[in-house]
């Protein structure tokens, strides 16, 4: 059986919410949604299967979306905080999370300007004969890998 979705959001469980909020916010242009969350108790561990947890933090409207049905990303910060193994762009599961930019490379500059980190250069690569696509992975400043990309000729052309 199939159920007509809606896609809503991406969860970054952080170290420090409010400053990671704030890097996507001042970066990307993210903007905050909705109440600021602030959970605990029974219902939330019956929720997440953990004892004793609370949970705070904020919904961001992404970027290039109108309306109140635009995604989010959902920033929350776990207490007390869970493991965090090390990332890299070959490991399974869920990867980065790709933004389209006018100019990759001031976008991983102002990435860098504000806490994030390289991950690598960046490149061009052309999959076809009428197209290519710009793009370089980055860190934001908890570690978590981002993707700016830039395809031409169809490029991405934000307001």
């Amino acid at each position: 059986m199939s159920h007509r979705a809606r896609f809503a959001h991406v969860n970054i469980v952080a170290r420090d919410w409010r400053r990671l909020a704030d890097f996507y916010e001042n970066v990307f242009g993210c903007l905050p949604v909705g109440p600021e969350r602030d959970y605990q108790g029974r219902d939330l561990d019956a929720g997440t299967g953990l004892s004793g947890a609370r949970l705070r933090g904020v919904h961001l409207k992404l970027p290039g979306f109108d309306g109140d049905a635009a995604p989010t990303l959902e920033i929350f910060q776990y207490d007390p905080s869970g493991d965090d193994p090390p990332r890299s762009v070959n490991r399974i599961g869920f990867g980065h999370i790709c933004f389209q930019v006018r100019d990759v490379a001031a976008a991983r500059k102002s990435v860098l300007a504000n806490g994030g980190s390289a991950v690598g250069k960046v490149v061009t690569l052309s999959p076809s004969p009428t197209a290519s696509v710009t793009w370089c992975y980055v860190k934001d400043p908890e570690g978590n890998i981002l993707e700016l990309q830039r395809w031409s000729p169809f490029g991405f052309k934000p307001r």
